[in-house]
């Protein structure tokens, strides 16, 4: 798998502090998002990307890790072919999960070999996963051992908003899993028996952020566009919502600034309803009016005086 440099990908240098990663996240993300590029297959990769990088670097102990190792293009064991950083099909497995494991059953020669899922024991035998896991010791003896794994799943905010249907790796297994609708950063799922060894999985889930929605406890803000026009006399625009669009009424004499609210349109609550949307008005003006356009704005300069 290609390495990436995170900081290359963002535009940022390896100093940049979290507030500088997130602006240039922000920016990135709303260039590249596909509701700006519809069928741009090179704009939905270039976003997957922003968002990946995004995802390692906004996170302090995966940035730790990537600035120690990353940048060479030699990540530990286990990281890449497990969704730490090269873009794996189930990101955040630590691989140093199975240290304590490892060092229970064979004491210090174990240690540091468990992140490959392989490395020897007292005596130079070679054992793998598959042993482990399959079973231990002489002829007719098979040993079972259980093995909870934990791991970090991402989806965009509007996965999160409307659910969806994940797929991901564990141990070589293509598991199926429902992200519910409504579900929040930080949200712990479990796949009950599906681990090594008939363990589980637990799966906390990381939702990216979007460039043009804030959630703030129930409730969700955006910014729109309104020509100024519209602000002084007041009209009708439309508004994009996580689940389409809505129709927002400008009263007359609108100032930019101005918040006003769309009921409903938050975010879903446990007892099926739902949160409001709240929408900034950014007041604008032609930046290459038509003559007629600017004979209109002179004789409302005129006015002015």
């Amino acid at each position: 798998m290609a390495y990436k440099d995170y900081y290359d990908v963002l535009g940022v240098s390896r100093g940049a502090s979290d507030a500088d990663i997130k602006s240039a996240y922000r920016k990135m993300a709303k260039q590249y998002h596909p509701d700006k590029n519809a069928g741009d297959e090179k704009a939905a990769d270039r976003f997957k990307e922003i968002g990946e990088a995004y995802a390692v670097l906004n996170d302090p102990e995966k940035r730790r890790v990537f600035d120690q190792f990353g940048h060479t293009g030699q990540v530990p064991p286990g990281y890449g072919d497990m969704g730490g950083f090269q873009g794996g099909d189930f990101a955040g497995f630590d691989p140093g999960q199975f240290s304590d494991f490892f060092q229970g059953l064979f004491g210090q020669a174990a240690r540091g070999r468990a992140g490959g899922m392989g490395g020897g024991y007292p005596g130079g035998q070679q054992v793998n996963l598959e042993d482990l896991l399959g079973g231990l010791g002489g002829a007719g003896q098979q040993r079972r051992f259980v093995q909870n794994v934990e791991g970090e799943l991402q989806v965009t905010l509007e996965e999160a908003f409307s659910g969806s249907d994940e797929v991901i790796n564990v141990d070589g297994k293509r598991l199926s899993m429902r992200v519910p609708a409504g579900t929040r950063d930080g949200a712990r799922l479990r796949l009950a028996g599906q681990g090594p060894g008939g363990g589980d999985v637990l799966l906390t889930i990381r939702v990216l952020e979007d460039a043009r929605f804030d959630l703030e406890g129930d409730h969700l803000t955006t910014s729109v566009d309104v020509p100024a026009p519209v602000a002084v006399l007041g009209g009708d625009i439309s508004v994009q919502t996580l689940s389409g669009r809505g129709n927002l009424s400008i009263p007359p004499g609108s100032s930019g600034g101005r918040r006003m609210r769309l009921r409903g349109q938050g975010w879903p609550k446990k007892d099926g309803s739902r949160g409001d949307l709240y929408v900034r008005l950014n007041v604008t003006v032609p930046a290459t009016p038509s003559d007629e356009e600017k004979e209109l704005y002179r004789k409302l300069r005129e006015l002015q005086k």
